[in-house]
């Protein structure tokens, strides 16, 4: 059985790569998973389906991302005490973690089916996919307590440097929502509500089967009953570190939200669009994406043993290889977007529109291989209040106002709508780049965080 990885000792591209490289596969398949149910709705069913699973998906992915942004106060928490060599606290740790997003689960199982007519009321869904797009949210919603356990299971094992079983729970959920799908919307036409039923009950069998694969794991602490009792200083630390991510994962998905209601309101045609745009952009961020997971729990446990250096040296590794991959997806977007979108829909005006809105995503590509990085090192520091900061000033100081402007031209163009994202990125880069600045002095000066208040057991501080 794989052991838990000690990323603070040794090379850095290397570990760092065979870190990044399951969680790459991990989102590329969280990432098809999510797709499969907009390509088979597609493909058997009409416009009013695709658009009311695009906005649906589209509003719980913000809510689950909410809960998977979260936990990763705990990855950040148990890679910190792993590197300051108190790998020992992790049962107490995941076993406060356990009650305090069961309690989470509780809330949205309750709440999200009730409040589905409002959210898609206030998504602005079209009138015609209105009642499948309800359907949606509230099938979903009832499996609040599968999906934020498919999550949480990921964040603990990447907080030990594990990648590996999180993709094997992905390829697991993978497998049973493509074969539900085939089941209740190709086969018994179920269309929305056979993709949504797909998707709870993938969770759910992903779920049950990783308790099986954790039974068998050999962990580098003790998981115990006495683990299982809430303990409020380590549910305190974690919300302090998790929260801030979450709030700032929130709001940048509201500002998306705000994004698709725009465009919602400019007919069938471009809601289905942008519910195919999103699903390919899914794809062509996930190397970025990929390398700011990596890099949260590489970093953590960098800084929680002391070793600054080794943590900015890998940013600039991670940067690097995401850039030179990066300009590869820039040019398959911009020169074919028309091929990537029509995977998701047979629509033609749909795939010409959703084309023209991934011109933008391209553009984005190339910065995002910068910003993602950013962010997971900042999380790994536990920097978690400016990563919620810059998250917010780029959500709604720029790409939100972006986006109405240009929603207000005409004639009314989705690409030039969709430049509103690379422009918040651009703003959201420089924050980055003068906190790398602010973070290295305080290191210099010996106040940052780790050395002040979680190190003195062991006598450190950050070199």
């Amino acid at each position: 059985m794989q052991k838990e990885t000690d990323f603070t000792k040794g090379k850095i591209l290397s570990p760092l790569l065979l870190f990044m490289i399951p969680v790459f596969f991990s989102m590329f398949i969280q990432s098809l998973y999510g797709a499969v149910d907009l390509l088979i709705v597609g493909k058997f069913a009409d416009s009013v389906h695709v658009s009311a699973v695009a906005t649906g998906s589209q509003i719980m992915f913000t809510l689950t991302n909410l809960v998977a942004s979260f936990s990763m106060g705990a990855t950040i928490l148990l890679g910190q005490r792993i590197g300051q060599g108190r790998g020992q606290e992790g049962g107490r740790i995941i076993g406060t973690g356990i009650l305090l997003f069961a309690a989470i689960a509780a809330v949205f199982t309750l709440t999200v089916p009730l409040l589905a007519e409002n959210i898609a009321g206030i998504m602005r869904a079209p009138e015609e996919a209105f009642h499948e797009t309800v359907t949606y949210i509230r099938i979903c919603g009832l499996g609040s307590l599968f999906i934020i356990a498919y999550n949480l299971i990921g964040s603990i094992f990447r907080g030990i440097g594990d990648s590996r079983t999180p993709l094997w729970t992905v390829l697991i959920a993978s497998a049973v929502n493509i074969a539900g799908d085939l089941l209740l919307v190709a086969g018994f036409h179920m269309a929305t509500a056979g993709a949504a039923i797909a998707t709870v009950f993938a969770q759910a069998a992903s779920v049950v089967i990783s308790f099986f694969i954790i039974r068998k794991r050999r962990l580098p602490f003790t998981l115990s009953r006495e683990s299982f009792r809430f303990d409020r200083s380590v549910a305190g630390r974690i919300t302090l570190l998790g929260l801030p991510i979450a709030l700032q994962d929130l709001l940048v998905g509201v500002s998306f939200l705000i994004i698709t209601a725009i465009v919602n309101n400019l007919g069938l045609t471009a809601s289905a669009a942008i519910g195919v745009a999103e699903k390919v952009c899914g794809f062509i961020m996930l190397v970025p994406s990929a390398f700011g997971q990596a890099m949260a729990a590489f970093v953590a446990q960098n800084y929680g043993a002391g070793e600054y250096g080794r943590a900015k040296k890998a940013l600039r590794y991670a940067i690097t290889v995401s850039f030179v991959l990066a300009v590869v997806m820039f040019a398959l977007t911009w020169i074919r977007g028309d091929m990537l979108s029509g995977i998701f829909s047979n629509d033609g005006a749909v795939i010409a529109a959703s084309a023209d809105y991934l011109k933008a995503y391209a553009v984005d590509c190339l910065l995002t291989c910068f910003l993602f990085c950013f962010i997971g090192f900042f999380n790994g520091l536990g920097m978690t209040r400016f990563v919620m900061i810059q998250g917010i000033v780029g959500a709604f100081c720029v790409r939100v106002p972006v986006s109405f402007f240009m929603a207000g031209r005409e004639p009314v163009s989705l690409f030039l709508i969709g430049l509103a994202t690379p422009c918040s990125t651009t703003v959201q880069i420089v924050l980055c780049a003068a906190a790398l600045i602010y973070a290295g002095r305080r290191v210099m000066t010996g106040t940052d965080r780790i050395s002040v208040r979680d190190a003195p057991e062991r006598g450190e501080g950050v070199r």
